[in-house]
């Protein structure tokens, strides 16, 4: 017997190199986030340094003070890149999501469609088993002396 092939089966391999795309996207944005975060800690690591201690004239002084506002402004720039990576790799995560949903609906489709054709096999296996043993029985009722309703 012909198995009947399943017919979305192009429609699912396009699913699946969407979804290992959209997996590679969301570990390059995960990974994008992480080196965000690390340079703004290190940002404000930086802006929160204590001054170096000594006599210092006022101009000095002046020039610590604009150093430690620039790095102030440094940190939080950096922060709120950190924040919108983060929230740019949950947007791509929430996309791999989605492929991975339409890709398990596809292959959900897949399993029911080779249950339909293992259960109609089956079915054509049994009808077969059936038709040898009646077709048996019948010979062997003609040949034990019964006449066969066609004669």
């Amino acid at each position: 017997m012909k198995r009947a092939p399943f017919r979305l089966q192009p429609v699912l391999e396009v699913r699946r190199t969407e979804e290992r795309a959209a997996a590679l996207a969301a570990a390059e944005a995960a990974r994008a986030a992480a080196e965000a975060d690390r340079r703004a800690t290190e940002a404000e690591g930086a802006a929160t340094a204590p001054p170096p201690s000594g006599p210092t004239d006022p101009r000095a002084f002046v020039a610590m003070l604009a150093m430690g506002r620039l790095a102030a402004e440094d940190a939080a720039a950096a922060r709120s890149l950190a924040t919108a990576s983060a929230e740019q790799a949950e947007l791509v995560r929430a996309a791999w999501t989605a492929a991975a949903q339409r890709t398990k609906g596809l292959e959900r489709l897949r399993e029911r469609h080779l249950q339909a054709v293992r259960l109609a096999e089956q079915a054509a296996e049994e009808k077969a088993v059936d038709d040898l043993v009646t077709g048996r029985s019948g010979r062997r009722a003609r040949t034990d002396g019964e006449a066969a309703w066609t004669d």
